[in-house]
């Protein structure tokens, strides 16, 4: 399956977004702490430009805590960038990130007016309006487990002198690496009515069996002989009782329990990536 994702509003959002950066003093990119390299949308990269960036490490709750640490030393390396968590158990506040922003800008060569702006940018999924609503410390932003909720830009003051702006979540038009695409499938990046549950739940069994297996034998009581994904799945649809018609396996039930136990955390903190050495 090629996965591919690109609805009519994000083409009409991308453009909105390039002429609101005309204004824009510094910019939050909001990634998934478990992929960070295929949740960041390199058509925002272009539209941002030279702009000062904070990237947030969204979900760090449920990726390995040391990789997560590994990338943000990787992003605050890079000129005109801070790296912050965020998390269950890492939340951040309105303070944090105006603090951010302050230090980004502290040594611009630009004069700085008195009502600056943030931008909140990234794709769908990474919990961008959930980031917003908690800063704000009130519900202004609606929030989901499907991607593409918000579809209007959004404006909350966080001082006397800052201002953020939530945008719509981008994609971008053509997913030229599969394996990246598939990342984003499996962490719910993508519609389930674009993809194929199976398939994508086959690419986290391959994973999971070669990077996780014991997880995966605390969570399902795996036997020993089994290495392959179709194994693994057989082996999850007669324990969670994904059976269908004829005592068969409900492949599709299958594939959603799997996916639906590694979204959640229930096997575990874990990336599928890891920084560039």
């Amino acid at each position: 399956m090629t996965i591919s994702w690109y609805p009519g509003h994000m083409r009409k959002a991308s453009k909105e977004l390039a002429k609101i950066m005309r204004k824009t003093h510094a910019v939050i990119e909001i990634l998934d702490a478990r992929i960070p390299a295929a949740s960041s949308n390199p058509l925002l990269a272009s539209i941002r430009g030279q702009i000062p960036c904070i990237k947030v490490l969204s979900k760090a709750d449920l990726a390995d805590a040391s990789i997560t640490r590994a990338w943000r030393s990787y992003f605050n390396a890079q000129d005109g960038c801070l790296c912050l968590l965020n998390g269950l158990d890492n939340k951040l506040s309105a303070v944090d990130v105006i603090s951010a922003a302050d230090r980004l800008l502290r040594h611009s060569r630009d004069q700085l007016p008195a009502k600056r702006q943030l931008v909140v940018v990234g794709i769908p999924n990474v919990e961008k309006s959930t980031l917003l609503n908690q800063i704000a410390d009130r519900k202004i932003a609606k929030t989901g487990n499907e991607p593409a909720v918000t579809k209007t830009q959004q404006r909350v003051r966080l001082d006397e002198k800052w201002y953020l702006v939530d945008t719509p979540g981008l994609l971008w038009p053509k997913l030229e690496d599969q394996t990246g695409a598939y990342r984003l499938a499996c962490t719910g990046t993508i519609r389930n009515t674009a993809v194929e549950a199976e398939d994508v739940a086959w690419f986290v069994a391959e994973w999971l069996l070669r990077e996780h297996r014991q997880a995966l034998s605390d969570r399902y009581q795996l036997h020993a002989s089994i290495e392959k994904p179709e194994q693994l799945l057989q082996s999850i649809a007669e324990s969670r009782g994904c059976i269908g018609k004829g005592g068969r396996p409900d492949w599709h039930k299958t594939a959603e329990t799997l996916l639906n136990d590694y979204r959640s955390g229930k096997l575990g903190r874990f990336s599928l990536e890891h920084p560039p050495e």
